[in-house]
């Protein structure tokens, strides 16, 4: 993070927990540990994934919009 109004910080790489189910290419919604707190995003991912499932963000397609896949186990 380098803007201290967190502009500039990027969810990338960030691991989060879904919390409303992904359906496969729809949106779905993750809470993501960011920031030293927890922030919902609305995620995408080419897999359907279930609720409690653990992710982790790999892009950015807008300022609350992620594209996540599930973390390797």
């Amino acid at each position: 993070m380098s803007a201290a109004d967190g502009s500039a910080w990027s969810p990338i790489g960030a691991i989060g927990r879904v919390t409303v189910p992904i359906p496969l290419n729809g949106p779905g919604e993750v809470l993501v540990a960011v920031r030293g707190g927890s922030e919902a995003y609305t995620a995408w991912s080419a897999t359907s994934i279930d609720r409690d499932v653990r992710v982790v963000v790999v892009d950015s397609v807008s300022a609350r919009g992620v594209i996540v896949e599930r973390l390797p186990s």
